[in-house]
């Protein structure tokens, strides 16, 4: 077995306070997220055709999914099926998560 990391992406700030690096095969995407907070508001809630897992690795937030709100604290997991929709609240000063996605996440390429 050889490891291969040529198709890992480098850190992108997708805007101020919200950096993004990735790694994927043909059918599955991890996606590693830090943020800056805490935010006043949630994010607005979006919804896709992907299956999610996300993974809170540091910090704490609001996770919504539809119409109900979890707080998370490091070590939290969720679940988010396909076409729910979901949003984050970031509560502390910094939080990193990991995101999974099948099937990929084109945009995000």
């Amino acid at each position: 077995m050889q490891i291969n990391k040529t198709n890992a992406r480098e850190v992108v700030e997708t805007e101020p306070g919200r950096r993004r690096r990735l790694i994927h095969t043909d059918s599955l995407m991890v996606v590693e997220w830090e943020f800056a907070g805490p935010w006043k508001e949630p994010d607005p809630p979006h919804a896709h055709p992907h299956e999610q897992v996300t993974y809170l690795v540091a910090g704490e937030i609001l996770f919504f999914l539809g119409d109900e709100g979890r707080r998370l604290r490091a070590g939290d997991m969720v679940a988010v099926p396909p076409d729910a929709a979901h949003c984050i609240q970031v509560l502390s000063q910094r939080v990193r998560l990991i995101d999974a996605f099948t099937p990929l996440r084109q945009e995000f390429l």
